[in-house]
C-alpha cells in the first residue's frame, strides 16, 4: 500500500465531464451484480441505501449492476433488478434522488443476458447469435448448476425486438432520472456474444467479419442516442473476456480493435467503459497497449477504465497517462466503501471485502414467485451479494 501521507493523487479528484454530464472526480463505482431486487425485478430500499453508501463515500459516478430490459429473454439471474415497466422505473427513481442528494451522478446498465442467462422469471429460452452453447458452466451464486443451455438462434424480427427493448429501457432510465445509460457490450452477454467468433456463426449481415459482428452494438447505440437526446450520457461497456470464458482476445489483435472502437464512436455515443482483469496489461500478447489505451486511441471518446485499479498510484496513473479519463473500481469499493475520501485525506485502504450479507429476506412464496428450483434455494433466508460483471 503507498504512502498515502505523503500523497494525494490530484488527478483523481479533478473534475471531468462525459457528454453533457458533469462529474465532481473520476472516480466510479463498476456495476455489481446485488441480485437483490424483489422477485419481481422492482429495487428496493435496501439497495437504495447500498448505492447511497458510495456516493456518501466520495464516488462521483455510480453505475448500477446491469439492469434486464425485457420481459422476455433478457433476465439473467433471479432477483435481478430490471427497468421494464413503470413499476421498477419508479422504484428506481427513489434510489436516483437519494444518490443526486448525495452529490453523485448516476449511470443504469442495460443489459440483456443472452445464453449466459442462468435465471428467468419469464421463460426458459435463452437467445444467441448462434445456436452455440457457452464454455464453462453456471454460477452456483447465480442459483445456476451445470452447463448453459443451447440458446435459440435469433431471427431478424428478434433481433428488432432486441433493439427496441434497449430503447424502452433507455427511456424509463431517463424518466427515472438517471444521468445516463451504459449498454452492457461485454462479459459474454449478448451483445458480446453477437462480436465472439466462436459464439457467432450467422452468415447474414450479422455474423462473419469483425464489422458485422459488431453491428448489432453499434445499431444498439445509435439507437438509444436517438431516442434519449443529448443531455444524458450514453456509453457501452467492451470487454474480451467473459464470464464463462474469461481468457478470450479478440482473435485480430489490434486490428480488430481499431474496428470495433471506431465503430462504436461513430454512433455518437459519449464513452466507452473497457474491463479486463488488469486494467494495465497488455490487450494482447504482441502489444504493449492496454485495451483502455487502444479504445482511447481508435475512438476518441471518454474512457471509463475497470481492472484490478485497487491501489490509487495505479488508478492514478492511468488517468495521469490520458488513457483513461475515469476509473471504475469494484472490489476494492467494496472493501472502502468510502474510497475516494480515504485517498483523498491519507486514510488506510483496507484489502479485504467484507461478507456483504445484503440480499432480499426470501420466502418461499418469493422463490416460487421467481421460478427458482428447490435445489438452487439457498439454506438461509438472506443470501449474499456478489462481485462479478
Amino acid at each position: 500500500m503507498p504512502d498515502q501521507q505523503s500523497a494525494r493523487y490530484e488527478s483523481l479528484f479533478e473534475s471531468t465531464t462525459i457528454g453533457e454530464v458533469d462529474l465532481t472526480n473520476r472516480i466510479a463505482l463498476a456495476p455489481m451484480t446485488r441480485v437483490s431486487a424483489t422477485a419481481e425485478g422492482v429495487p428496493t430500499d435496501r439497495i437504495g441505501a447500498y448505492y447511497r453508501v458510495f456516493a456518501d463515500g466520495g464516488f462521483g459516478l455510480l453505475i448500477t449492476e446491469g439492469l434486464y430490459i425485457d420481459d422476455q429473454t433478457s433476465q439473467g439471474y433471479f432477483f435481478q433488478p430490471g427497468i421494464t415497466n413503470p413499476a421498477q422505473a419508479a422504484a428506481w427513481k427513489r434510489v436516483v434522488e437519494g444518490v443526486h442528494a448525495s452529490g453523485a451522478r448516476f449511470f443504469a446498465q442495460l443489459m440483456h443476458a443472452g445464453s449466459q442467462s442462468q435465471g428467468n422469471s419469464y421463460t426458459t429460452t435463452t437467445w444467441g447469435p448462434s445456436a452455440v452453447r457457452p464454455k464453462g458452466e453456471q454460477l452456483s451464486m447465480y442459483r445456476g448448476s451445470g452447463g448453459f443451455r443451447i440458446p435459440e438462434e435469433m431471427t431478424t424480427e428478434q433481433i428488432g425486438q432486441v433493439r427496441a427493448a434497449f430503447v424502452n429501457a433507455a427511456r424509463l432510465a431517463r424518466d427515472a432520472g438517471f444521468d445516463g445509460v451504459e449498454i452492457h457490450g461485454a462479459n459474454g452477454y449478448l451483445l458480446d456474444e453477437f462480436l465472439t467468433d466462436y459464439m457467432n456463426t450467422r452468415t447474414d449481415a450479422y455474423g462473419g467479419s469483425v464489422t458485422n459482428r459488431i453491428r448489432l452494438a453499434t445499431e444498439v447505440c445509435a439507437d438509444v442516442v436517438a431516442a434519449v437526446g443529448a443531455d444524458m450520457a450514453v456509453g457501452i461497456r467492451i470487454s474480451q473476456g467473459k464470464v464463462s470464458d474469461n481468457h478470450h482476445r479478440w482473435a485480430g489483435g489490434e486490428e480488430d480493435a481499431a474496428t470495433i472502437f471506431t465503430a462504436l464512436a461513430d454512433t455518437g455515443i459519449d464513452y466507452i467503459h473497457t474491463t479486463e482483469y488488469r486494467s494495465l496489461a497488455p490487450a494482447f500478447d504482441n502489444t504493449a497497449r492496454t485495451l483502455a489505451e487502444l479504445a482511447k486511441q481508435y475512438s476518441g471518446l471518454s474512457i471509463i477504465a475497470n481492472g484490478h485499479l485497487d491501489d490509487p498510484r495505479d488508478a492514478a496513473t492511468i488517468i495521469d497517462s490520458g488513457t483513461a479519463d475515469v476509473v471504475a473500481l469494484a472490489k476494492p469499493a467494496l472493501a472502502n466503501r468510502d474510497w475516494p475520501r480515504r485517498v483523498l485525506t491519507g486514510q488506510p485502504l483496507s484489502p479485504d471485502v467484507p461478507a456483504d450479507v445484503f440480499g432480499p429476506v426470501a420466502t418461499v412464496k418469493d422463490w416460487e414467485v421467481a421460478g427458482v428450483p428447490n435445489i438452487a434455494r439457498p439454506e438461509t433466508r438472506e443470501y449474499k451479494t456478489v462481485d462479478t460483471p
